[in-house]
């Protein structure tokens, strides 16, 4: 009789863990499931915003309608050489995916992002919380001429 009620009384035990429910609370939640990694590459861990320029010496970026393939080619080679150790188009690394980037942030953003990444990690609100986001990888100066930076920006176009 005694194994008995000790058999019930293990059984309801464990049938009562089952139907726990947990409380939401209002705020920020960080979950590192597939689905959420591409919801973040997306934007959905950190803010879309298309009217931030940055903090940098761009101020102004005009994209022509029609990619400039010789100017792409030039940027996809600096592309190849430096920021595939950290950047692939289509998947997170070290750093975010690169494809669709203009839909996330501004041009001005993205070439100030490559030439004062210094200055940005410590004074924008996006490159601060994509430091967060991405495990506190600072993004390295690559000392990149204006023209360099403008050469891999239209090549990011292209993606």
């Amino acid at each position: 009789m005694k194994k008995l009620l000790l058999f019930i009384a293990l059984g309801a035990f464990i049938t009562s863990c089952g139907d726990k429910k947990e409380k939401k609370e209002e705020g920020f939640e960080v979950s590192r499931t597939k689905t959420e990694e591409k919801k973040a590459d997306e934007g959905g861990g950190v803010p879309i915003d298309l009217d931030n320029k940055g903090v940098g010496p761009i101020k102004e970026v005009t994209f022509a309608d029609e990619i400039d393939e010789e100017m792409a080619a030039r940027g996809e080679a600096q592309f190849n050489a430096i920021c595939v150790a950290c950047h692939m188009a289509d998947q997170r690394m070290i750093g975010p995916a690169m494809a669709g980037v203009y839909e996330r942030r501004s041009p001005e953003w993205v070439m100030n992002m490559m030439l004062n990444p210094d200055g940005m990690l410590k004074e924008d609100p996006i490159a601060k919380a994509l430091l967060k986001e991405y495990n506190n990888a600072i993004m390295l100066n690559q000392n990149l001429t204006e023209e360099q930076a403008r050469e891999l920006a239209e090549y990011l176009r292209t993606l």
